[in-house]
């Protein structure tokens, strides 16, 4: 039903503005710590970190410092950590068996997180891209990205994550079937509790630059990703990939990039109602970063009134580098 306002001056909208109390008690929407999951780039060797040139702030850390950052989100209250692998060049390879193997940098962090912090959730990535000399999250055959190779691929990786004890797998390949793959296998395996965050409508972004070189990709990549990931023009497709998602067995659903796609996290919401979450991707934070470095804006204000708009959009989380930071006002 069509709300009815009273005319002016019955109606003056100001009143519920004026005071920090009206302020919250009117408020739709209202972002919590209990919101964020914090990605997290895990290197090899032992007791070191190194900066991201591209994005100011984060580092890509060591097992045991990634642990102490689970620690520390644990007791900040993030409920989630989500780990990406930085893989070197010449550890890449064809077939990609590094993905899938029990004691790479993804499954060694889980099993040192789940001893250090065992109430936080850990999120995995599925996709070649970290293993690929090609930088593609699929095998590549005579310059095609390959689908059914590529699934079998993902669910190994997927089962040797979900060994080492992760929480959450995050397909982010956009490969068809992988979703009722990966779900076929864990239920086989004993597995049936791990739940599946799908990167259902992931474009084919250029915000994503800041995070290829975070693990390493960008040099590795030959060619783009637009016959696999979302062609930024489209949105009834995204629907169509979330209903396929969801009856493959996925249990959340993600869009990525997030605040250029907030109407596909709208949509996703209206149309289904499930557990929705969006990336706040690599170039996103990127910007805001640079603009609050420059002095172009308070770094602050933009961070938390991003990370809103997520909410007000639909979303029941969103994956953000901001996650610490942003944990820390929200706690006072």
């Amino acid at each position: 039903m069509k709300p009815t306002v009273a005319p002016f001056p019955a109606s003056r909208l100001r009143r519920m503005r004026k005071t920090p109390a009206l302020r919250a008690l009117s408020r739709q929407n209202t972002l919590t710590v209990d919101d964020l999951i914090w990605p997290v780039f895990v290197m090899d060797g032992h007791d070191n970190e190194t900066a991201v040139a591209s994005m100011p702030g984060v580092t890509r850390k060591t097992v045991d410092r990634v642990v102490k950052a689970a620690i520390e989100a644990q007791a900040l209250g993030i409920p989630a950590i989500c780990l990406f692998p930085y893989t070197d060049m010449a550890a890449r390879t064809e077939d990609c068996a590094m993905a899938w193997d029990p004691d790479n940098l993804t499954n060694q962090a889980i099993r040192a997180i789940k001893d250090a912090a065992p109430d936080i959730a850990i999120m995995t990535d599925i996709a070649l891209d970290p293993y690929n000399i090609n930088g593609h999250d699929g095998f590549v055959e005579n310059g095609e990205i390959v689908n059914d190779r590529t699934v079998e691929a993902l669910v190994k990786m997927a089962l040797a994550q979900a060994d080492a004890g992760a929480d959450i797998l995050g397909p982010s390949d956009m490969m068809d079937g992988r979703i009722a793959a990966i779900r076929a296998a864990l239920e086989t395996e004993k597995h049936q509790n791990v739940a599946i965050l799908s990167y259902t409508a992931k474009y084919a972004s250029a915000f994503y630059g800041p995070f290829r070189d975070a693990v390493g990709a960008s040099s590795a990549l030959t060619g783009d990703k637009k016959t696999y990931q979302m062609d930024p023009g489209n949105s009834d497709e995204a629907l169509r990939l979330v209903e396929r998602d969801l009856m493959e067995g996925a249990d959340m659903i993600m869009v990525k990039p997030g605040m250029p796609y907030l109407d596909i996290c709208r949509r996703v919401k209206d149309a289904f109602g499930v557990p929705t979450y969006a990336y706040q991707v690599s170039g996103e934070y990127a910007m805001l970063q640079a603009a609050a470095q420059n002095g172009w804006l308070d770094g602050e204000k933009v961070m938390m009134e991003s990370l809103l708009a997520f909410k007000r959009a639909g979303c029941d989380g969103i994956l953000t580098y901001f996650a610490p930071k942003a944990a820390k006002l929200l706690n006072g």
